[in-house]
């Protein structure tokens, strides 16, 4: 399969890219820093380019069969604009060259809710404090990326993971429709299940949750080593 890949040199995205190629696809990698982009392969394509440039992401999808997104981009006060206007522009040249399979990487945070194994400390401080106040902005703007991505005529499906933290491998996650009550998903579990959406029509035009339930960090372990970093 032809996968094109926006947001490849990010965490998750290098990840899916290594696991579609040791899968045998052929991937174009697209990110605005090419030079620091560390996988090489004879089915992989490198291309400098920024998601905001319309004709560049339009080049970038053309003959495609599949395109996926793992942007990523920090928390902060001032307004985001780059998942919206960024799949703005995926789908629009989706669209145009009649790419049907789009599978984009969103967060539990856009709907947050209340988990069973959250306590106190979670449920009430921090996730109110992670998506109210530190990521507002960034979760505002996911909001508006899902509302582009249902409205279009795609063969989509738009994921959500729960906290992202590191795992050497993919575990057993789980995939839900809708909401989880988890409260971690690991980056090699969202990427093994964006490459299983390419073989798996069961969740097209649908908001999946991923979880991982095996070797999750504690709270403290998170809040000190993932909750500031992007996808």
């Amino acid at each position: 399969m032809l996968i094109t890949l926006f947001g490849a040199n990010g965490p998750t995205g290098r990840l899916l890219t290594g696991q579609a190629l040791a899968a045998g696809h052929r991937v174009t990698a697209v990110t605005r820093q090419p030079d620091s982009f560390p996988l090489r392969h004879d089915r992989l394509e490198v291309v400098g380019a920024d998601v905001l440039d319309a004709a560049a992401v339009d080049a970038a999808v053309a003959k495609r069969d599949a395109v996926l997104s793992t942007l990523g981009v920090p928390a902060g006060k001032e307004p985001i604009s780059t998942y919206s206007q960024g799949v703005a522009n995926i789908v629009a040249a989706m669209e145009r060259h009649r790419v049907r399979r789009l599978a984009v990487v969103s967060s539990s945070g856009v709907a947050p809710h209340s988990y069973s194994d959250g306590g106190f400390l979670f449920n009430r401080v921090v996730l109110p404090y992670v998506t109210q106040v530190l990521g507002k902005t960034l979760y505002d703007d996911m909001r508006r990326m899902e509302t582009l991505v249902r409205a279009s005529d795609l063969d989509w499906t738009i994921v959500r993971p729960s906290g992202l933290y590191h795992l050497p491998s993919p575990t057993d996650y789980t995939v839900v429709e809708g909401q989880a009550d988890g409260r971690f998903t690991a980056r090699t579990d969202l990427a093994a299940s964006m490459l299983a959406l390419l073989e798996d029509d069961r969740y097209f035009r649908t908001t999946v949750s991923v979880i991982t339930t095996v070797d999750n960090p504690t709270l403290l372990q998170w809040i000190r080593r993932e909750a500031l970093t992007k996808s």
